[in-house]
């Protein structure tokens, strides 16, 4: 049973980490064994996740003992979190590409290797960089996506109903009863052993769909990286989410 304490602080609050006020989600678990603390993807919100009959002083004190690793967690948010302009930079299956507008290429995105590094060339009217950034983003996970899935299902002898690409926040990738696998077109902007991954792991779920022991066999089975891409999505994928374009795009 859950402690009233906790109960009355379900619906979101607020937590101030040095002067910044954000909303604080309160989620009591009935599996949980213990309180987790995550950043919400993007750095807008702080969730912890609570076990049933915690009293609201743990809860308090919990909040208290991470308040400095909270402020520092938002200021890497500060540092790495960008808008998409001209001259800055995205990262394209983790290689840092220089956005650099150009008006003559009729409507193409293009990447170029200029010595210094890699280029990101993009056409079209300035306002629309970030747009026209966001759409290369989409066509490139969809072909690197499109290709490990159909080398994963291969090795494990599945098929699958279709792919499809959103700007997801909440999950990287899900799989349905019926074979449909969903990704957020934002994995590309990771490296491709974490993108290998992902399309290893959404396809492990056509055989197990759970996140059990035969299910995790599989996941590794099929991407021997499975441990450290994991790890990555833990420490680095929220930064993925912070990265802003001009609009939402599905």
């Amino acid at each position: 049973m859950t402690s009233p304490d906790v109960e009355k602080r379900a619906k979101p609050t607020t937590i101030d980490l040095g002067g910044r006020v954000l909303p604080l989600n309160l989620k009591t678990n009935a599996r949980a064994r213990r309180m987790t603390l995550k950043i919400e993807p993007g750095g807008h919100a702080v969730s912890l996740t609570v076990p049933p009959g915690l009293a609201r002083h743990e809860v308090d004190g919990f909040l208290r003992r991470h308040h400095d690793w909270l402020v520092e967690r938002m200021a890497r948010f500060d540092g790495r979190s960008a808008d998409i302009t001209d001259g800055g930079a995205v990262s394209i299956f983790g290689f840092a590409h220089t956005i650099r507008h150009s008006g003559n290429l009729r409507g193409l995105t293009t990447v170029r290797d200029e010595g210094e590094g890699k280029v990101l060339l993009v056409s079209g009217p300035a306002e629309s960089i970030g747009r026209r950034v966001a759409d290369y983003l989409k066509k490139e996970a969809r072909r690197e996506i499109t290709g490990r899935v159909k080398v994963h299902a291969a090795a494990s002898g599945k098929s699958y109903a279709s792919i499809s690409f959103k700007d997801t926040r909440s999950r990287w990738g899900s799989c349905s009863s019926a074979g449909n696998l969903n990704f957020s077109w934002r994995i590309a902007m990771a490296p491709m052993f974490v993108v290998d991954y992902l399309a290893a792991h959404e396809v492990a779920h056509l055989s197990e769909m759970n996140h059990g022991p035969r299910f995790w066999a599989l996941c590794e089975r099929l991407c021997p990286r499975t441990p450290e891409a994991r790890q990555w999505l833990k420490n680095e994928g929220s930064f993925l989410h912070a990265v802003r374009f001009e609009a939402p795009f599905a």
